[in-house]
């Protein structure tokens, strides 16, 4: 039997959107995290500053054993979690192009309304779902062991960090229910339904099995004149029933593991 060592991220938010990005006006979300997400966050901890920019050493293949994102974009990863409710906020979004700012005042030299000075632009009523309770399993596994060794000692302390620790919106932050721990994996996954939302990567599907609904789930992205053009992983949206899935499977807490093709040049275009 296959064992493969990985690094288990147990994350606990008390509130979380992982948006949808194709959704406006309401903005719906998905009830776990895309690989992109995920990445931003190790990115994060890590201290990665914006190493996708256009003309970026790392764009043109960089050499430097050594560089972080190049290990990075080495990383397999697989994602799993629930949640116990949905809730919608409504709440409103600035649009500053000149044509909204006029609709709302009435012209380019006024910003007063009722008496109250507000803010240049417009105003866009949104409604946003939130999940509550969220509880996510997160694996990363890599060809050296001492880069998840890094990962999971940057997480326990992590001077190097851009940010607050986060998933999702900026607002979103994270709590770990355990240490990041080193696990050994078994190559198997037993029968069951496990109650939990999976990323099943579309590499696992088998005779013509199709394990949930398949999405085009978001990855690394390179900047473009201003633009994110991402890379994105062919996956399907699990609800928890495995059935006939031959994957990893972490037996301390007898959860399956689905891992994502390595982040470069796997991901298809």
């Amino acid at each position: 039997m296959t064992e493969l060592k990985a690094l288990r991220l147990r994350i606990y938010q008390p509130h979380a959107h992982y948006r949808i990005p194709f959704t406006y006006q309401r903005r719906h979300t998905y009830p776990i995290p895309p690989y992109s997400t995920v990445i931003g966050l190790l990115c994060n901890v890590l201290g990665i500053k914006n190493p996708k920019g256009e003309g970026e050493p790392h764009e043109q293949g960089c050499n430097d054993s050594n560089c972080t994102f190049c290990k990075l974009k080495k990383l397999k990863i697989s994602i799993a979690g629930r949640f116990e409710s949905k809730t919608t906020e409504y709440t409103w979004f600035r649009n500053l192009s000149k044509n909204s700012h006029i609709k709302r005042f009435g012209s380019t030299n006024i910003r007063e309304i009722n008496g109250y000075i507000e803010h240049i632009g417009g105003q866009s009523p949104v409604s946003i779902d939130i999940l509550n309770e969220v509880e996510l399993f997160i694996y990363l596994a890599h060809d050296e062991a001492g880069f998840l060794t890094k990962i999971k000692d940057d997480l326990k302390n992590p001077t190097q960090r851009l940010y607050p620790l986060h998933l999702g919106r900026a607002e979103d932050w994270i709590v770990f229910r355990e240490e990041p721990t080193l696990v050994e994996l078994q190559e198997k996954i037993p029968d069951g339904n496990y109650h939990h939302f999976f990323w099943i990567p579309a590499h696992y599907a088998q005779n013509g099995q199709t394990p949930g609904l398949r999405y085009r789930v978001p990855t690394l992205y390179k900047l473009t004149n201003g633009t994110r053009n991402f890379k994105y992983e062919e996956a399907f949206l699990n609800d928890g029933k495995i059935i006939g899935l031959k994957g990893y499977f972490d037996e301390q807490i007898s959860m399956p593991v689905f891992f994502s093709k390595r982040l470069e040049h796997e991901a298809a275009k």
